[in-house]
């Protein structure tokens, strides 16, 4: 009979963990910093060294030694320093090596380019911590850092319970079972303890399934489901399925990536103390010159939303409508969530783009937010806007665009637009600049 070893008392609760934990990476960090062994450091945290092993390959850090791919590539040529090559650059006249060029241009088109790769790296413990050699090395660096690889850990082990963990064949053989039982009455809890060796996941799997619509049994045919209506929504609005589709905040920064020149308009609604069901402010806010539209709205509801940028764009016409929204950012807001609202083609058929923040990130349309600030000077928290009309909110707004920024260099957003923006708008909306010494952000503005 074989007689498995025990583990020592102070390391017989590790021996049975599954999972590294945070407090784990840490001494593995240090034992590495003090150039311990794969063995040692199994030995001290009673794991496996097999395990210690996988953990620092698996989640080592790597730290480029060169600003660019090219010089990087360049110095790790496994024959960079005996290199004779000459002329890949295609000038004749040229008799420099090149790997002594300017140009770099040896790692891309020589065909003798191996890359170099540091010996020490090849064999325990695969990382530079604490190496020796690491203020003379040319090449990346390796290292193994506890919070990187905690992070990493979790990132792999959220992102593999998303998904469908199913082939197209096994998903074929669950339909085949399930949905004809449920088209019979039978309950899911019923089929699935019937058939529990079969189904080969758990019954929440399986409603997830259904909602997915990858079954061709649907929500109706689960008589629970079906029984017990869903609570009603407290918003009048109904939700658009899929708005932020191709409108996320990083498609957002994708389309400015790739057209700097367009200009962007933030937008949001500031209540007063009726709440959403009372009068609301609708703002907007023209990030090149930080001019701001304040619109007077019954209630925070698309209706109402729908009617100012339809004023806007029969006002404005459709040329400088598109001229002037061509890209808008707002919140997850239920009266935004309908892109068509705001989605309105120009002559040349293009359309304006719409794009929603990530959900808790009011910082990604900062400058509006900040310009709210003077609104609640002249409108604090608390203030109820029900005996307000739009000829004060176009007073507000005056008064906010005629305070000068040290951001515009002392200038005022309405000087700039007038610069910047189509004339068209400022006469649409009223707006006009109050003189520098009869700026009012107070309450008192509109008593």
């Amino acid at each position: 009979m074989i007689l498995l070893s025990e583990p020592t008392p102070e390391a017989d609760w590790r021996f049975f963990m599954k999972h590294l934990t945070l407090s784990d990476r840490i001494r593995i960090e240090a034992l590495l910093e003090e150039r311990k062994s794969f063995s040692q450091i199994a030995a001290e945290l009673g794991r496996s060294t097999t395990t210690i092993s996988r953990e620092v390959r698996r989640h080592r850090s790597v730290v480029h030694h060169y600003s660019t791919e090219m010089a990087r590539k360049r110095s790790e040529c496994e024959h960079f320093g005996a290199c004779t090559v000459k002329g890949l650059c295609g000038r004749t006249q040229c008799e420099a090596l090149c790997s002594k060029c300017r140009s770099k241009r040896c790692a891309l088109s020589c065909k003798s380019f191996a890359p170099k790769i540091c010996a020490l790296l090849k064999k325990p413990p695969y990382v530079c911590n604490k190496c020796p050699k690491l203020r003379s090395c040319s090449h990346d660096f390796f290292f193994y850092r506890a919070k990187y690889a905690d992070d990493a850990y979790h990132e792999v082990k959220s992102s593999s319970r998303s998904g469908i963990n199913q082939s197209p064949e096994s998903l074929e053989q669950l339909d085949k079972l399930i949905s004809p039982l449920l088209k019979q009455g039978q309950p899911l809890s019923h089929i699935y303890l019937s058939h529990q060796a079969e189904i080969g996941c758990s019954q929440r799997t399986l409603y997830n399934y259904i909602d997915q619509n990858l079954f061709s049994a649907i929500n109706l045919d689960l008589p629970r489901k079906v029984r017990y209506k869903p609570r009603q929504k407290r918003r009048g609005d109904r939700e658009i399925p899929g708005y932020r589709k191709g409108r996320a905040y990083a498609d957002f920064e994708l389309c400015l990536a790739q057209h700097p020149d367009f200009s962007v308009v933030e937008m949001d609604v500031v209540e007063g103390a009726g709440g959403k069901g009372g009068k609301v402010f609708l703002t907007l806010l023209f990030r090149s010159c930080l001019l701001m539209l304040v619109f007077l709205i019954p209630a925070d509801r698309r209706e109402y939303v729908r009617e100012v940028f339809d004023f806007l764009y029969d006002g404005l016409g459709a040329a400088s409508y598109g001229r002037l929204f061509p890209v808008i950012l707002t919140d997850n807001g239920s009266a935004f969530k309908d892109p068509s609202v705001f989605e309105r083609e120009n002559e040349n058929g293009e359309s304006t783009h719409v794009y929603y923040c990530d959900p808790m990130a009011s910082w990604q349309k900062g400058r509006l937010e900040k310009n709210h600030e003077f609104l609640r000077y002249i409108l604090p928290k608390g203030s109820h806007f029900s005996g307000l009309t739009q000829e004060d909110a176009t007073r507000v707004a005056n008064h906010i665009n005629s305070t000068a920024r040290a951001s515009l260099n002392g200038h005022t957003p309405f000087e700039l637009a007038q610069l910047l923006l189509d004339r068209k708008l400022i006469e649409l909306c009223s707006l006009a600049g109050i003189p520098a010494d009869q700026v009012a952000l107070k309450p008192s503005l509109l008593k």
